[in-house]
């Protein structure tokens, strides 16, 4: 008896109704919260590691990591995605789809450990064997951990959510760091992940409450896998596209310059990610819950558009400027050959945020397929645009695919869309202001910039800020633009004070 209560407090979803888009809002701020801790813990190992440490050392590590990182979403399957979307869901099935998540995590971990040998020879570097084999372990503890993760967020528990996250990189950065000031080299990069996966695995059998039974037939899954399998396919996709670069620049390059394109790419991430990650633990369940309700989901994706772009935007906008003495103050003077990539990135992770939005919105209407056709069709356009980059160095691989990614994203956003309320036109009126506050931004910074041309990083990094501010704040000038900026900051302390915010005040 006390097993099924417990299945029943696991599963049930009814009572998040009652208050879901404060629950939303709410459960967003703390998230952002967590990911800002977790945004100083990572930049304080990006700072350390990367003076403690060589660019062979990073392109080293990615090299693996580019490889591997196609298989994580078949430590998944998917099934994530399944057990947070399914409006009714059963103890027996998620127990199902746990062992066929652990089944998968051995057998993930067991071919990219046979595959140790190929890396080293693809790449003409043997010290890849022994990265190989301690990388593959990170999909068993990933197929661990995934069903605990998903009833987490189904039952939209931000808090226990904020609390293993920060625990977890609390204790992966000192090892990591400890590692690399002992001369552990490429060790280090290897140990942060790994501690972090299994600390955030054993907090999140903690947190969750639930363990999963035998497998058994009774427990239908066939349609749960068939939407996880889709999901787990399109984001198999989606990581071969993401990881392309990388490949590409490894095996033309060599390990020096994928080190220096590495770093500048996980560098801008870290903002994509902090921003990115909140969002989906967020949009994923909310979107969920009101999917029957096509001009309620719209206006929940419009929202979160909307806020996305107003906190994201200006970060881009200034780090595009401000690429140099980022990289300098950050990495030290002697990446600096990374700031021409880092700037051209920019334009490309403002994108990338808008369009890991379509694949929330995909996932949460339960449009596995059409998410696969959509990866399915731009992912090869987005491979072939690095493949022509490549030969113009790493700076060529960036460009190539930023300038791709905006060309064909309309027709991404459009063929998202489709079946909902939703248009260019409103997503467009629902990011133009933030979207030109930025731009103003941008452009003034650049006159500053090359006006007072400061020498000092830290000069340089203020005059780049005042001047991105002063962009922002035209804002204020524009009665619409200021009605926004009003509303998202009421928005947000109504989430501080742990109030429902009124939709009227806070749709688009």
């Amino acid at each position: 008896m006390a097993a099924q209560h417990q299945a029943i407090d696991a599963f049930s979803t009814e009572h998040l109704h009652a208050d879901l888009k404060g629950r939303a809002v709410r459960g967003g701020m703390l998230t952002l919260t967590s990911q800002a801790a977790q945004f100083l813990m990572q930049s304080v190992a990006t700072v350390v590691l990367a003076r403690l440490l060589t660019p062979a050392d990073f392109g080293l590590v990615a090299m693996v990591t580019a490889i591997t990182g196609l298989g994580q979403a078949f430590a998944d399957l998917g099934l994530s995605e399944a057990t947070i979307q399914h409006p009714h869901i059963s103890h027996d099935q998620v127990s199902n789809l746990f062992w066929i998540n652990v089944a998968i995590g051995i057998t993930l971990t067991a071919i990219a450990a046979t595959l140790a040998p190929v890396l080293a020879w693809f790449y003409r570097e043997p010290r890849l064997i022994g990265i190989t084999l301690l990388v593959s372990l990170t999909f068993l503890i990933g197929g661990l951990k995934v069903q605990h993760d998903a009833l987490l967020k189904r039952q939209m528990r931000f808090t226990s959510l904020v609390i293993r996250d920060v625990a977890a990189y609390a204790l992966a950065v000192p090892v990591a760091i400890f590692l690399a000031w002992r001369g552990a080299g490429y060790w280090a990069i290897v140990a942060l992940p790994l501690t972090l996966n299994l600390t955030s695995m054993s907090l999140s059998w903690v947190m969750a409450r639930w363990r999963p039974g035998l497998p058994r037939r009774s427990g239908e899954v066939r349609s749960l896998i068939a939407f996880g399998g889709n999901v787990a396919a399109s984001y198999m996709i989606l990581n071969l596209n993401r990881s392309a670069d990388c490949v590409l620049i490894g095996w033309y390059w060599g390990a020096s310059p994928l080190g220096l394109y590495s770093r500048a790419l996980n560098l801008l991430l870290l903002p994509v990610r902090q921003l990115g990650i909140p969002a989906s633990s967020v949009a994923v369940p909310a979107f969920s819950r009101v999917q029957d309700d096509p001009e309620r989901l719209a206006r929940y994706y419009l929202r979160t558009a909307n806020v996305i772009m107003w906190i994201s935007a200006p970060i881009f906008g200034f780090l595009f400027v401000a690429a140099v003495p980022v990289i300098v103050l950050v990495l030290g003077s002697r990446w600096v050959e990374a700031a021409p990539v880092f700037q051209i990135l920019a334009i490309f992770a403002l994108g990338q945020l808008l369009y890991d939005s379509t694949v929330w919105l995909l996932v949460s209407r339960g449009q596995s397929l059409r998410l696969l056709r959509l990866v399915l069709i731009s992912s090869p356009i987005m491979i072939g645009s690095y493949a022509l980059g490549l030969r113009f160095g790493i700076k060529g691989v960036a460009l190539s695919g930023s300038l791709v990614l905006l060309s064909i994203f309309p027709w991404i956003l459009k063929f998202s869309f489709r079946g909902t309320k939703l248009t260019l036109q409103r997503l467009g009126k629902a990011i133009v202001y933030p979207v030109s506050t930025c731009l103003s931004g941008v452009l003034i910074a650049e006159v500053v910039i090359h006006l007072i041309a400061p020498k000092q990083i830290l000069a340089q990094l203020l005059m780049i800020g005042l001047g991105s501010a002063a962009g922002w704040s035209l804002a204020w000038i524009l009665p619409p633009a200021r009605r926004e900026v009003i509303a998202l900051w009421t928005l947000l302390a109504r989430a501080r004070s742990g109030a429902t915010p009124n939709l009227a005040e806070t749709s688009i």
